[in-house]
């Protein structure tokens, strides 16, 4: 990557001056909710603030070179996502000017913009419109980003029968396939199985080499020091430093705190599985869900099989669209099965996405009692768990200010924060901790690990295989629809790993 760079001989084709942005911290509710809200809170002047100017971002100033691809790290809350917008245009800045040779595009969330109602195609072109492209050049692409995006027969199927995976697959494949000149991707490859995150990281390699350069949001290290050629660490608002990956990412893991130890408190799943044995707590008999679009019928899941015992701790594995996400709203019952049935003996807690069910108009703190009456907890105990919340989230400055001006990386902690609290019966994560700042991962695994000790049983999406090999004492592998294997998680791990390489091998081949 130095030598590609070396090449371009260091041609700045973006430049931040000086660069800030301001808000006034005194507002007031624009939305009838808040005052709902206000009604059912106990402190209405909690979520009051006083009037004064703060700074989310002072002082920015860096050059971003033709060829180059520069990542952005920082822990929630730095100011990433908002420099990003300020790059793009979104915000406009108080303070210094942004110089941009080219036109940037800016994909901030993979996926955000599509219709659900229609189709993945439909919404190539949808997407493709709004950040400015052609009708005519989203034509002449729209084979290659299907073929890219990996879709198969859902591109002409509705976007409401995709995973949040399979809508970061065709956002990243849109905005990449429409070869825009500076291109800003917002924790872009944060969804998505590991075959398409290699894929696209090659994709990305290739954009720089035909457009002037890509700028990378990520909480990934690992992946900020692959792929990266410089990094900028921005902290509180400022940029820490600037560099060669590897020296920056060595400073900003010695400022990340050192995961505890657990003495003696290794989770006893075995003994506790024994002991309870015999007692099912979820029970599913020939489980299908059909959506129909047009004339065409599409199985979602079909014919799946599986009983979870008291105890258990179990990974549900497989490719983008491979059903996962499907499945935990059955188990929830957001979806009713058209086909067969399924028993739960317990209360069920789904977090399937950090911060969806926020109101942007709220505080933080308003809306942890919105989640909380939505969740179905008593008034009485949401007031008494706010602190505990708030605590954990370690947003105590930010959480009486709106959440239309958190990054995704917030929402992410205050998310985990109000469900981590409710101790349920059944516990169900879909991509668990795949936001987030490296020490609130580490944070978050220790008190999943801690309420699995107290809930009946613990299921959790996830494309962290190491995840499920550590965590999951069992292994769901979901393959269009099926179960394809189910068993020891360290044993499903290794059949699905074994699949994914003779796919990867078989592909090759044919390319």
């Amino acid at each position: 990557m130095v030598d590609r760079l070396a090449d371009e001989r260091k041609e700045v084709v973006l430049r931040a001056e000086n660069l800030g942005v301001s808000f006034n911290s005194g507002f007031r509710k624009d939305d009838y909710k808040s005052h709902v809200i206000d009604f059912f809170s106990k402190d209405k002047n909690k979520g009051k603030s006083s009037n004064k100017t703060v700074w989310p971002l002072k002082n920015i100033n860096f050059e971003g070179y033709k060829g180059e691809i520069l990542g952005i790290i920082g822990s929630n809350g730095a100011g990433k996502t908002t420099l990003c917008k300020l790059l793009s245009g979104i915000l406009k800045p108080d303070e210094g000017k942004v110089r941009a040779d080219g036109r940037v595009s800016a994909l901030f969330s993979l996926g955000m913009g599509f219709n659900k109602e229609l189709t993945g195609r439909e919404n190539i072109y949808l997407n493709g419109m709004m950040i400015g492209i052609k009708k005519e050049k989203i034509t002449q692409s729209i084979e290659d980003i299907h073929e890219f995006s990996g879709l198969g027969d859902f591109i002409d199927r509705p976007m409401k029968t995709y995973s949040s995976g399979m809508k970061a697959r065709l956002g990243f494949s849109v905005a990449a396939f429409l070869e825009p000149e500076i291109l800003i991707l917002d924790e872009a490859l944060n969804t998505g199985d590991a075959a398409f995150g290699r894929r696209a990281a090659e994709k990305m390699k290739e954009l720089v080499s035909k457009a002037k350069m890509v700028i990378l949001v990520t909480h990934s290290l690992r992946y900020a020091r692959k792929n990266c050629d410089r990094l900028i660490w921005l902290d509180k608002g400022s940029i820490k430093d600037v560099g060669e990956p590897k020296e920056i990412l060595k400073k900003y893991k010695a400022t990340i705190p050192p995961r505890k130890r657990r003495v003696n408190k290794k989770l006893e799943l075995k003994k506790t599985e024994a002991h309870l044995k015999d007692r099912t707590v979820i029970d599913a008999r020939n489980v299908s869900i059909i959506f129909k679009h047009k004339k065409e019928t599409h199985w979602a899941l079909k014919d799946v099989n599986f009983n979870i015992k008291q105890g258990e701790v179990v990974g549900i594995i497989g490719h983008n669209g491979a059903g996962k996400s499907t499945l935990c709203k059955v188990l929830t019952n957001i979806l009713s099965p058209d086909e067969g049935s399924i028993k739960i003996n317990g209360e069920t807690s789904a977090l399937l996405g950090y911060g969806t069910g926020f109101n942007d108009q709220l505080t933080g703190r308003d809306n942890i009692y919105l989640n909380g009456m939505l969740l179905g907890i008593p008034k009485q105990r949401v007031e008494s768990d706010s602190p505990k919340i708030i605590e954990f989230s370690e947003l105590a400055k930010s959480i009486d200010k709106p959440v239309k001006g958190y990054s995704s990386g917030m929402r992410a902690r205050l998310g985990f924060s109000i469900a981590a609290t409710l101790q349920p019966d059944i516990f169900i994560i879909d991509e668990a901790l795949s936001t987030g700042d490296a020490a609130f991962k580490q944070k978050a695994s220790e008190k999943i690990q801690e309420m699995m000790e107290n809930a009946k049983a613990v299921i959790i999406v996830s494309h962290s295989m190491k995840f499920v090999e550590t965590v999951c004492t069992r292994a769901i592998w979901m393959e269009r629809g099926k179960v394809r294997g189910d068993g020891d998680a360290e044993e499903i791990v290794s059949q699905y790993r074994e699949s994914v390489q003779e796919k990867k091998q078989k592909d090759k081949k044919e390319n």
